[in-house]
């Protein structure tokens, strides 16, 4: 079981068909490459950035919008190119530059966010334009897209318990992500986007990279790290994810983690009248088991023509249990739904939805309307990028032989969220196999010094990613240990906070190794003068 699991590929949040070539080259150069004539890049690497106000309804007035070129594909350039949008807030005073902010996902649109949240990081305007961009396949940046493709792993696990059936419906959906995303699926993932950052940086007219990101985004860091180690600035990365752990353990750590704060969100409901489970803590937790079963045998119909599942409320809430912030509407939503069958507060929450964000995460430079974009283009993009970024692949064979091994060790991590885990984990097959850079080559960074920030409580990101992320990157790597709960420490602890801001802005490190306390519930001021941030 544990070698299953070793080789077995899963995604935290669409497949592309198995004829696709998946370039590897996107990133880098790998030792065996280092000696071949490289292509000429210069034309993207002469580009700069025109900024102009953004278009679009309700958009900050501040707020700027741009784009960026670069190559579809890095080995080949003359192929085709990509328009990648931009968005920033101006510096208040004299600017040293530009901080570009990556808010997670994978999937995570970064101007959307900026431009609902962008209060949350008006200290940093202090010294910086504080810049996002939609990385490539996400948002305004070439969105890829499954149309309406439904996940062949749902339900009462039929096709689990069918699996040459199963198989041959991954693949289906394989091809169709591939027929709805174009060109630019076979060339997404974290090695291309890193150097996508580097023209972006370029075109921002800034000699050095000063960054900061969240969850998936610290694992874009790094990699930028890895590739351009004489072009990092200050680095700061919070809620770090695995560089080496298979994506099948990321799924069962992911699970664990989420249950664990289901279970807390339960013990704070549990004790209000208003809690749609009742005041029996253990009574509590099964009748979430049964609510996702029930929606799965038989989905309600949305206010917007669809239908809405069991996975669907998984997927709500593993977003909503990213902060305890939220764990009041979270109430409010599923009293609403167990109540009066009333799916929108719940979808406020999914991948998508309008409620408060902790998982960052829309070209022509403006904000995205929500008929621009993909419907499903955060989790196709979030599946499409994971899958390319690992490189195993199990073959049928294996797969059909530890199926039900497989989906017994993720209910058993999760009741509720094991599911969905083993869904998104299912959904690479068909997929070629993605890149080994990230797991052979990002370690042991000769590059300015770097601070890593690791949430104790964090759901999404165990803090022990932190510390082997840490050991991998070696002597730039500066740790923060943050004793809070919750996804990433930015918006939730004062301390953190001003940790990577005092770092960010004057370039003052803590000692590798010190802690920021817990501090409860503890809000970051939003008015202007706070800052937050964290993603999925």
């Amino acid at each position: 079981m544990q070698a299953m699991l070793s080789t077995l590929p899963a995604v935290r949040r669409c497949a592309v068909a198995g004829v696709l070539s998946l370039a590897l080259f996107g990133g880098g150069l790998p030792a065996a490459a280092a000696s071949r004539p490289q292509p000429d890049l210069s034309r993207f690497y002469r580009q700069r950035v025109a900024w102009a106000a953004c278009k679009g309804p309700d958009v900050p007035p501040d707020l700027q919008c741009a784009k960026v070129t670069v190559p579809l594909d890095y080995s080949h350039p003359r192929t085709g190119t990509l328009d990648l949008a931009l968005a920033r807030y101006r510096a208040t005073g004299a600017s040293r530059g530009s901080v570009l902010l990556n808010f997670g996902g994978p999937g995570g649109a970064g101007i959307s966010e900026l431009a609902t949240d962008g209060k949350q990081f008006m200290d940093l305007t202090n010294g910086y334009d504080v810049v996002s961009f939609d990385p490539r396949g996400v948002g305004r940046s070439s969105p890829v897209s499954c149309g309406d493709a439904a996940s062949p792993v749902t339900g009462r696990g039929a096709d689990i318990n069918h699996p040459i059936a199963l198989l041959l419906a991954l693949r289906q959906a394989a091809e169709q992500c591939a027929r709805h995303s174009g060109p630019v699926l076979p060339h997404i993932g974290t090695v291309n986007v890193a150097r996508d950052l580097d023209i972006i940086r370029q075109a921002l007219g800034d000699k050095k990279l000063n960054y900061l990101g969240f969850s998936y985004g610290t694992r874009l860091g790094a990699v930028y790290a890895a590739q351009f180690p004489h072009k990092v600035g200050r680095l700061a990365l919070d809620g770090v994810d695995t560089l080496t752990e298979p994506l099948s353990e990321q799924g069962i750590a992911g699970a664990q983690g989420q249950q664990t704060a289901l279970d807390d969100f339960l013990d704070w409901c549990t004790t209000d009248t208003g809690c749609p489970f009742g005041q029996d803590r253990r009574a509590a937790g099964d009748q979430v088991v049964r609510l996702v079963h029930s929606l799965d045998e038989n989905p309600v119909p949305t206010g917007f023509g669809g239908s809405f599942s069991g996975q669907d409320l998984v997927g709500a809430l593993g977003q909503a249990l990213y902060s305890q912030e939220f764990w009041p509407l979270l109430e409010r939503a599923l009293a609403s739904l167990v109540e009066n069958g009333d799916t929108r507060g719940v979808l406020n929450f999914a991948p998508g939805g309008s409620a408060p964000s902790r998982d960052r995460g829309r070209n022509d430079g403006g904000p995205v309307n929500a008929d621009e974009v993909p419907a499903d283009n955060p989790r196709a993009a979030l599946l499409a990028i994971d899958c390319a970024d690992d490189p195993d692949r199990p073959s049928a064979t294996r797969l059909i032989q530890d199926l039900k091994e497989l989906r017994t060790a993720y209910e058993e991590a999760s009741p509720v969220f094991g599911r969905y885990r083993l869904t998104q984990l299912l959904m690479c097959y068909g997929r070629p196999k993605g890149t080994t850079f990230i797991r052979k080559r990002v370690k042991d960074v000769h590059s300015a010094k770097m601070l890593l920030v690791g949430t104790r409580g964090d759901p999404a990101t165990p803090y022990r990613w932190t510390v082997e992320t840490a050991e991998r990157l070696g002597r730039s790597a500066v740790v923060l240990d943050n004793k809070g709960e919750g996804h990433t420490g930015y918006s939730s602890s004062r301390c953190v906070h001003r940790k990577i801001d005092d770092f960010l802005l004057y370039g003052s490190l803590p000692p590798s190794g010190s802690s920021c306390p817990a501090e409860g519930s503890a809000r970051i001021d939003t008015s202007g003068k706070g800052g937050g941030g964290a993603s999925g």
